[in-house]
């Protein structure tokens, strides 16, 4: 990987040689290798058997979860805040496990849609809940440094799950928990402006 590095910055007409640059191929490939961490990542591992059988049936939000991300698309970072919810059926995760498992799917080369529809899917998968929610808003580097060059722009994703989709009450109580972080938008506006994915 170094080898490649220094390639690239020869490419992009630089000294790969020169001091500020000696270091940089070693830094680079570690960098990567820590933003891309989540491909090697265990779930099963990483929660660590922290689901446990407990008899509470009402929403568990879990929220202003920071994450930061790669875009697949120009190896560009897009990074910003995810909100998890799920309403249990018998079984819970353990609260610090949830932002873990943000990070596992953050740290790929991603697109917010997919990562937004992992992350909610796995929660289904593990233990089986009423529903599932999960929202990301982030900024993406490549719409603020390059192309449109929009600096205050920012993405909201959505995956709504069983009890998320179906029930419009359950789905807006968990938009108004959260609806802080969308910074002069009404509740109305936001919940329009999110990109729902399919169950």
């Amino acid at each position: 990987m170094q080898d490649l590095i220094r390639q690239l910055l020869a490419e992009l007409g630089e000294d790969p040689s020169r001091e500020g640059l000696v270091r940089t191929p070693l830094r680079v490939e570690k960098a990567l290798k820590f933003l891309t961490s989540g491909y090697a990542a265990d779930i099963d591992q990483v929660l660590n058997d922290a689901l446990f059988t407990v008899d509470y049936s009402e929403m568990v939000i879990v929220k202003d979860i920071d994450f930061y991300s790669l875009c697949e698309h120009h190896l560009l970072p897009f990074f910003g805040k995810c909100h998890v919810a799920y309403v249990p059926d018998q079984r819970v995760i353990g609260l610090s496990k949830i932002p873990r498992l943000v990070d596992v799917f953050a740290r790929r080369l991603q697109i917010q849609e997919r990562m937004t529809n992992e992350i909610a899917q796995t929660i289904r998968e593990k233990i089986n809940p009423r529903g599932v929610a999960v929202v990301c808003e982030g900024t993406h580097l490549c719409m603020s440094m390059r192309g449109v060059e929009k600096q205050n722009s920012f993405a909201v994703t959505s995956a709504m799950l069983g009890i998320f989709r179906d029930n419009a009450r359950t789905r807006m109580e968990f938009l108004e928990l959260i609806k802080h972080r969308a910074a002069g938008m009404n509740a109305t506006s936001h919940a329009a402006g999110l990109a729902c994915i399919d169950d």
